[in-house]
C-alpha cells in the first residue's frame, strides 16, 4: 500500500510536498540524495537541487565515478553487448559477481555459440580472471581462480605478457597465465568485461593499458557493466544537463563538481547537509548514513528507514509500474520501457515538481538546467 506521511501520520500528497518544501527551502545546504530514478525523475532532481542551491549524489557513485574517472584521465575503449555477442571471438572477464551486477549477461551475450560474423565459426575462446562460484563454468570460461587482492597483480603481469616484456618468474603466475596471453592477441575481435562494483580503479586503468595494448596489433574493445540504480543514466541525465555527473553542487548559484565535497555520506556526516531529500524507486534502499538528518524520502513501499523521515512519499519503479526512459545495459544505450504492470502510483518526477510548485517563489533559480 502506498503511504504519504508527513511526521509519521498519513496526510494528502499536498500537504506533504508544501511540507517537503518547507523543510528543504530552510536548510542551509540541502543534499538530494540516492537519486535512484529514471531520467525524468533525474531531470526533476537536478533542476530542484539548481533552484535550492543544493548538492546531489547517486548511491552508486563511487561505483559509476570509478569508470569515468579512468575515462576522464586516459580514454577508454567502448564497446555494446550486441557488438560482443556477434563478433567477439576472444572474452576476457574480470572479477566476480558479474553475473549479479548484470543478471542477463551470459544470455544477452550468447558466449556459448561461435561470434556470428566470425567466418571461421570457432568456439569462443573465454577466460575469467577472479570468478565467483560456480561463474566460470556457467559460461564456459576457463577459470583463472585469484582473490579480488591478486587480480591487479594478474593483469599487470597479462599486460607485460601480451607487451612482449619479461615478468619476474612466478611459477603461480606462469600457470595461471599459460597461453592466455596469445589467445588475447590472437583475436580478431575481442571484449573485456568487469564491474566496478566488484575491481577497483587501479584494476579499471590495468584493463584499459591492455585494451589499449591489445588495439596496436588487433581489435578489443570494453564492455563495463553499469552500476544500480540506473546510475550510467543518471551520469548521463547530470552530464547533459550540467556538464558534469553526480557529486555536484549549485552553491554559488552554477554547477561544481568536487567527488569529495559533494559526497552524500561525507555531506551527512560533516553536518554541512542539514537537510536531505532520499531518493530511492528501485529497490528498497534505505539512507546508508548514520547522522540522524531530517529527511524526506520518496521511496518504494516497505522501504525500511533506520530512523523516520520527516516526510515519507511511496512511488512506483519505473519500468514497472509506469513508464520510462533508462540506461539499458543490455543495450549500453537509452531506451524506453513500457510498465510491465501499469499502476496509479506516484512517479518521482511528478512528486519532485509539485515539491518545487510548493517552493518560496521569492527563491533564486540562478540559471536553469535544461
Amino acid at each position: 500500500m502506498m503511504k504519504v506521511l508527513v511526521d509519521g501520520a498519513e496526510a494528502p500528497l499536498d500537504r506533504a510536498a508544501s511540507a517537503a518544501a518547507h523543510l528543504l527551502e530552510q536548510a542551509r545546504l540541502p543534499l538530494i540524495a540516492g537519486l535512484g530514478a529514471d531520467v525524468e525523475g533525474t531531470r526533476a532532481a537536478v533542476a530542484l537541487a539548481e533552484r535550492l542551491h543544493g548538492a546531489y549524489d547517486h548511491m552508486s557513485s563511487e561505483f559509476a565515478l570509478r569508470d569515468l574517472d579512468v575515462m576522464r584521465q586516459a580514454g577508454q575503449f567502448f564497446g555494446t553487448p550486441n557488438e560482443v555477442r556477434v563478433r567477439a571471438d576472444c572474452v576476457l572477464m574480470i572479477g566476480g559477481k558479474l553475473t549479479t551486477a548484470w543478471p542477463d549477461m551470459l544470455e544477452r551475450l550468447d558466449l556459448g555459440k561461435p561470434a556470428r560474423f566470425d567466418d571461421l565459426q570457432k568456439p569462443r575462446k573465454i577466460f575469467w580472471i577472479g570468478p565467483g562460484r560456480g561463474e566460470a563454468a556457467a559460461a564456459g570460461a576457463t577459470e583463472i581462480a585469484a582473490a579480488s587482492a591478486e587480480v591487479p597483480g594478474l593483469l599487470a603481469a597479462l599486460r607485460a605478457k601480451v607487451a612482449g616484456h619479461k615478468i619476474r618468474p612466478d611459477a603461480t603466475i606462469e600457470r595461471k597465465l599459460a597461453g592466455v596471453a596469445e589467445d588475447l592477441k590472437a583475436a580478431r575481435f575481442g571484449a573485456i568485461i568487469w564491474s566496478a562494483e566488484t575491481v577497483g580503479r587501479l584494476t579499471i586503468e590495468m584493463i584499459h593499458g591492455l585494451l589499449l595494448d591489445l588495439n596496436k596489433t588487433t581489435r578489443f574493445t570494453g564492455l563495463p557493466i553499469a552500476a544500480a540504480g540506473n546510475a550510467q543514466g543518471v551520469v548521463q541525465t547530470s552530464g547533459w544537463m550540467t556538464g558534469f555527473p553526480m557529486r555536484t553542487g549549485f552553491g554559488r548559484g552554477y554547477p561544481e563538481h568536487d567527488t569529495w565535497r559533494f559526497e552524500a555520506n561525507r555531506l551527512v556526516e560533516s553536518g554541512e547537509a542539514d537537510v536531505a531529500l532520499w531518493i530511492s524507486s528501485y529497490k528498497t534502499e534505505p539512507p546508508p548514513w548514520n547522522r540522524r538528518v531530517p529527511f524526506i524520502a520518496i521511496a518504494t513501499p516497505n522501504t525500511r528507514f533506520p530512523y523516520p523521515p520527516k516526510v515519507q512519499i511511496d512511488v512506483g519503479t519505473p519500468g514497472i509500474d509506469h513508464n520510462s526512459v533508462e540506461f539499458e545495459q543490455n543495450l549500453r544505450t537509452f531506451t524506453a520501457i513500457e510498465a510491465r504492470q501499469a499502476s496509479d502510483a506516484l512517479q518521482v518526477a511528478d512528486v519532485l515538481r509539485l515539491i518545487d510548485s510548493n517552493l518560496d517563489q521569492t527563491l533564486m533559480k540562478g540559471t536553469e538546467a535544461c
